[in-house]
């Protein structure tokens, strides 16, 4: 069983990453590195979900590919649309 500690440093995670995207888009940065940090941050805060409140950290490692490289897929489509944009 996870301890409530570890739920709220994941949680207190997530709202600084949220946090610091949001200022990411008002640092004025050019676009590509703003679009990467996000997306970086972005990837990091969906592994810490899935791992700990979906529980796939403790599920089987067969299962946490699967879902591994469903969002690698996602990631892969997000990247050609933003490859499109311009």
């Amino acid at each position: 069983m996870v301890s409530t500690k570890l739920y709220t440093a994941i949680y207190a995670v997530l709202f600084v990453s949220a946090t610091v995207q949001v200022l990411v888009e008002f640092a004025g940065l050019s676009y590509w590195l703003a679009f990467g940090v996000i997306l970086v941050l972005s990837a990091a805060k969906a592994v810490l979900v899935a791992a700990y409140f979906q529980h796939l950290r403790f599920e089987p490692r067969s299962l946490t590919y699967l879902v591994g490289i469903g969002l690698a897929a996602a990631l892969a489509l997000t990247l050609a649309a933003s490859y499109s944009l311009l």
